[in-house]
C-alpha cells in the first residue's frame, strides 16, 4: 500500500498545482500583456564631399550626416548628463592625407521623462558633422577613401538604446591642382 499511497499523493499534488495555476491565470485581467520592447530607431549615417573630386595640394570639405527619425534623438558630442554617451566621430585617412578638426552641430537642450527632467544636450532630425580633408600635392593615388566610425547612443523620451558604431567608407576621386571640380551636395555644405 505504501507505493499506491505515494502515487496518489503525487497525483493529488499535481492536480492541486494545476488548479492553483489555472486560478491565477483566470484572475489576471484580460488586457494584461508584457510590455513590448521599444523599437530601436533606424538612423541613417552617410558621408558627403563638397566637390565632385578632390584636387591635389588642396582642401575639400567633407561631412557625415545623421538622419534621426522623429521621436528619437542621439546624445550630443558634449552631453550634459554624466552617464550620457557622447556622439563621437573618428576618421582614418590614407597615408599623407590630413583631416581637420571635426565641427559638431549645435546641440538642442531637452528635459525628458526618462532622465527625471534632467537637462540633456541632444541632436534631433538631421545632424551634420563637418571636417576638412587636405590631399597633399604629392599624393599618388587616383582616389582617397576615408574610414569613418561614428559612435552614438540613441534614445526616445522613455528609454535609451545600447550605443552603436556605424562605419562609413567615404571615397572621392583625386585630380590635379589645376583640374576643374564642381560643387555638389549644397544641401549639406550650403550654397547651390
Amino acid at each position: 500500500m505504501g507505493l499506491i499511497e505515494s502515487e496518489m499523493k503525487t497525483k493529488l499534488r499535481h492536480r492541486t498545482l494545476k488548479v492553483a495555476l489555472l486560478a491565477v491565470l483566470v484572475g489576471l485581467p484580460a488586457n494584461f500583456q508584457a510590455a513590448a520592447p521599444e523599437p530601436e530607431p533606424n538612423i541613417s549615417v552617410k558621408g558627403y564631399y563638397a566637390t565632385d573630386k578632390a584636387q591635389r595640394g588642396r582642401t575639400v570639405q567633407a561631412a557625415i550626416v545623421m538622419e534621426i527619425p522623429a521621436g528619437y534623438h542621439v546624445n550630443a558630442n558634449r552631453p550634459l548628463g554624466k552617464y550620457a554617451i557622447p556622439t563621437a566621430l573618428k576618421i582614418e585617412p590614407p597615408k599623407g592625407v590630413t583631416i581637420g578638426a571635426i565641427s559638431y552641430p549645435r546641440a538642442i537642450v531637452r528635459k525628458l521623462k526618462a532622465t527625471n527632467n534632467e537637462a540633456l544636450a541632444v541632436y534631433e532630425g538631421r545632424a551634420i558633422l563637418r571636417f576638412n580633408v587636405t590631399v597633399p600635392a604629392s599624393y599618388q593615388g587616383g582616389e582617397v577613401v576615408l574610414k569613418a566610425r561614428l559612435r552614438f547612443q540613441s534614445c526616445n523620451d522613455e528609454v535609451c538604446f545600447p550605443p552603436k558604431n556605424e562605419d562609413v567608407d567615404l571615397g572621392i576621386g583625386v585630380v590635379g591642382a589645376g583640374d576643374r571640380v564642381q560643387r555638389v551636395n549644397g544641401w549639406v555644405f550650403g550654397g547651390k
